[in-house]
């Protein structure tokens, strides 16, 4: 990859936009077969189906810059009518052997909730058939597109992208935000960006350097970060990738960050990142990053998505790496013993990998703090409905404006509100066969996290009742009234739960 020109930038777009070069149409044109077979990183059936479409551009264009398919220079001149393949070659976009031209680097499409773009990246394994180089510069990943459907999109003034690499996330927030800052310690990485800026229309304020230090003292409303997370055992000989290994021992790079971020957000910013942590002998699965909340001053919310025992994160990152034991028997144990000899050392029982939110709250001039920052440490897994429905965001923001509200309301307020239930959630209840009253009661939810919460018979009155009219207050007396209970009795077993549902999102809040 060369710095970007101008004119060759402006052809290649053109030239992508001419034969609609997009998602909807690779999908339409490949098939869905196919399509699932990339997403597992097989390209052949993909191959296929392309060479199957002729000369169709969409289809030239996958060839060249998807799958890793050679073309006839008459081709890649259709392919690319108004850049051309020998500007092409000259830009860094195409290669030439004794068998034609062939992509390389990976360009393609991607569709966001606010549109879509192009973008730039290094050639994959599954493309090239060898294991990637350790300057590799990475495109769309499982991580990446995580981080997108996480990230809040409300509009902001300054944003940043911590460790952009090829500027993915950085292209994905630009839409909501005035300016966006991105940072990356690789320079080859940084010219990807830029590459990927200009094609896609886009002005990015790219800075070379570690992680914050290239914006230290400035402030922005949103921060975003894949950082490199991977615990890599050091002086092990291993190779260390730049976008993954961050160069520190154990999970250091991602603690730094935790506690670091509140030193560049804005009043009311939000930093959104993915990460690894490490869990020690004798501690509790969350005990060290809860410690990197309370340090780091902020409020925060991390999920966990999995956990690895130290021989299953080895396995990952070595297969990662393109170490294989099929491949290179010597090199999977050397590598696998450095793993767990590092892990040993720290006394390293599981790693865990999730998402963390940190939100510094706006608090008006004259206002309480809260006596304590709010910190939610879960572990969520399986399928996240969300995922599929338009992105996880909207259940993140409205998590976070949920217990801003909840801070500044005692019980007492926070009955004398009329809640709504989402128009997501559904009851279930199961009977033992023959039973009139139901032994499970369970709030499902059909967005968001999809949480479930099971409820008691009290509790599952008060929620069907919250239609906006009656507060809660009303709602527990008539509960009250039906059960033979006391009013305070009915909302003393149901308003802690309450507070649970309209954080999760399950039951709103009236609208101010």
């Amino acid at each position: 990859m060369v710095e970007p020109d101008v004119q060759a930038v402006r052809a290649l777009r053109a030239d992508f936009t001419d034969a609609g070069y997009s998602v909807d149409r690779l999908t339409e044109l490949l098939g869905p077969v196919p399509m699932a077979a990339l997403g597992r990183e097989q390209v052949l059936p993909a191959v296929q189906s392309a060479r199957a479409a002729g000369s169709e551009p969409t289809a030239l264009l996958a060839r060249l810059f998807l799958l890793g398919d050679i073309l006839t220079p008459a081709e890649a001149e259709a392919a690319l009518p108004r850049l051309g393949a020998e500007q092409a070659q000259r830009a860094g976009l195409l290669s030439a052997d004794v068998h034609g031209l062939r992509g390389a680097i990976d360009l393609r499409p991607i569709d966001t909730p606010d549109g879509a773009f192009y973008l730039a990246a290094d050639l994959g394994e599954a493309t090239t058939g060898r294991a990637v180089e350790r300057d590799h510069v990475l495109g769309v990943g499982g991580a990446s597109r995580t981080l997108a459907e996480l990230t809040v999109r409300r509009p902001v003034h300054r944003a940043l992208d911590l460790g952009t690499g090829s500027g993915v996330q950085a292209l994905n927030i630009a839409p909501f935000a005035d300016q966006v800052v991105a940072t990356d310690l690789a320079a080859r990485a940084l010219t990807f960006a830029r590459f990927n800026a200009a094609l896609n229309g886009v002005e990015l304020d790219l800075r070379e350097g570690s992680m914050l230090e290239p914006v230290a003292g400035e402030r922005f409303d949103l921060v975003v970060s894949n950082p490199p997370f991977v615990i890599t055992p050091r002086e092990s000989g291993l190779t260390e990738y730049t976008y993954r290994d961050g160069g520190r021992r154990g999970d250091d790079l991602v603690r730094d960050l935790i506690t670091g971020v509140a030193d560049v957000l804005a009043p009311a910013g939000i930093a959104q990142l993915l990460g690894n942590w490490e869990v020690h002998e004798g501690e509790g699965p969350f005990d060290r990053i809860q410690q990197w909340l309370a340090d780091s001053g902020l409020d925060g919310w991390v999920i966990q998505r999995e956990s690895a025992d130290p021989a299953e994160y080895a396995e990952t990152w070595l297969r990662d790496g393109g170490i294989t034991p099929d491949r290179d028997r010597a090199a999977w144990e050397r590598g696998y013993a450095a793993w767990l000899a590092d892990f040993e050392a720290r006394g390293v029982t599981a790693v865990g990998f999730g998402y963390v939110t940190l939100h510094k709250p706006n608090i008006p001039d004259g206002a309480a703090s809260p006596p304590q920052p709010w910190h939610r440490v879960e572990e969520v897994t399986g399928t996240l409905p969300g995922a599929h429905t338009g992105g996880l965001w909207p259940a993140v923001e409205a998590t976070l404006t949920a217990k801003d509200a909840l801070v500044r309301l005692t019980d007492t307020e926070l009955a004398d509100h009329a809640l709504t239930v989402s128009p997501d959630v559904t009851e279930e209840r199961h009977y033992r066969p023959g039973s009139a009253d139901p032994e499970v009661i369970v709030l499902r939810q059909g967005g968001g996290f999809g949480r479930t919460v099971r409820a008691d018979t009290a509790l599952a009155a008060v929620v069907g009742t919250c239609d906006g009219d009656l507060t809660v207050a009303q709602i527990a007396a008539g509960v009250a009234a039906l059960t033979g209970l006391e009013r305070d009795a009915v909302l003393d077993s149901v308003l802690p739960d309450v507070r649970g549902l309209v954080t999760d999102g399950l039951l709103r809040l009236p609208r101010r």
